[in-house]
């Protein structure tokens, strides 16, 4: 009897082990429904927020993840649709701006994310100077943002740190999260296409900036992005067509990526990869569609945040494509999230890829975890 009762005591025991084990397994933020490896996480810039992360992706459905995947351009004409499909976010362009008033887009804004049960980022491109999607309307500044290099011109980084932090302070009234900038490309050529919206100074310099830019945003509680990777250099508009990059893989290391490193240290939490061709580690395919590419920023520059495409619309990517399936090759190669002007169809292309085995479960998994650690990091959630 004696010997029975211990039996049953170890039985009882082992249960109530086996039990506490699982709940620590499903707890953690690698077990089988993340696809995320512990490092991954522990090293992540949103790695206190994984747990809550994890917790709602796994109650999420294929579609809702599926939508989570995409910065849409913004259609105020399209939102009942667009919301049906769970956008991940919105970039806004100049034109959603011109006319609103501060309290009216304000209100158009909150409207769309309580529509949506996982909050959206909203994003818009509010560099200063050439790019200014805002400021360039009177009925949001009485004078547009000048090019940040401007006011390092005028007063150093005093100065700048005072604008840039009167422009997030400006977006987050507005109900923007995310301000696609600053520029960390080097250009110190007039000429270049992108020499206008860069700090026209050499690595070093730039490299400074970019800490300081980063900085500055995460002080005033927005969502900087980096961009665009791995440098755009003196490549041509690739809005409009290729860029062909064929610099060597020393001269990137040396130079282009030297202020995408110092943003990363600074704890940037998004970066924007172009539609540059890098032949030196991928000649068939734009960064934005490269394996290659996106694995150098990740395993060579040690990023652990957002990774994005340029918008997939434009006509660089067109000619690399087969099949119309630029949003299934850019997922695979290891984007978090894609901007497209064509959020219907790539929706269903990359919902279609995934029921067909060309897209992974786990790679939707990891991306979505990501993402929604992310707005838990921005406080969204």
């Amino acid at each position: 009897m004696k010997n029975k009762t211990i039996m049953i005591s170890i039985v009882v025991l082992s249960m109530i082990a086996i039990i506490l084990l699982w709940q620590v397994v499903s707890f953690h933020p690698n077990h089988k429904n993340s696809n995320a490896k512990d490092s991954e996480i522990d090293n992540s810039i949103f790695h206190e927020y994984y747990p809550q992360a994890e917790k709602l992706v796994n109650k999420m459905t294929l579609e809702e993840k599926v939508g989570q995947l995409f910065l849409v351009r913004y259609d105020s004409t399209k939102v009942d649709t667009y919301t049906s499909l769970y956008p991940g976010g919105y970039i806004l362009f100049a034109k959603d701006f011109e006319t609103h008033t501060k309290e009216s887009l304000k209100n158009e804004l909150e409207a769309n994310q309580a529509k949506n049960p996982y909050k959206l980022i909203i994003g818009v491109d509010e560099e200063g100077g050439f790019v200014t999607r805002i400021s360039r309307y009177p009925n949001y500044r009485t004078e547009k943002y000048q090019a940040p290099k401007y006011y390092y011109e005028l007063g150093g980084y005093e100065l700048l740190k005072q604008v840039e932090t009167d422009k997030a302070q400006l977006l987050l009234e507005l109900g923007i999260n995310l301000n696609l900038a600053p520029v960390a490309d080097i250009s110190m050529n007039e000429e270049d296409y992108m020499y206008n919206r860069s700090f026209g100074k050499d690595a070093k310099e730039t490299s400074e900036f970019i800490k300081n830019m980063v900085t500055y945003a995460n002080d005033a509680g927005i969502n900087s992005c980096l961009k665009h990777f791995p440098g755009y250099g003196n490549n041509p508009n690739t809005h409009t067509g290729i860029a062909i990059d064929n610099r060597s893989y020393e001269d990137f290391k040396e130079n282009d990526y030297l202020p995408f490193q110092a943003g990363i240290e600074a704890k940037v939490p998004s970066i924007l990869v172009s539609h540059n061709i890098m032949t030196c580690l991928d000649d068939k395919y734009p960064a934005s569609l490269s394996k290659k590419v996106i694995k150098d920023l990740r395993d060579t520059l040690g990023f652990t945040g957002i990774i994005m495409t340029d918008d997939l619309e434009m006509d660089a990517v067109k000619a690399y494509v087969e099949n119309q399936e630029a949003a299934t090759l850019a997922i695979n190669a290891g984007n978090d999230m894609i901007i497209t002007s064509n959020f219907e169809e790539m929706y269903q292309e990359v919902l279609n890829s995934i029921k067909s085995g060309k897209i992974k479960e786990k790679t939707l998994n990891k991306a979505v975890l990501r993402i929604i650690a992310w707005k838990y990091y921005s406080h969204l959630l």
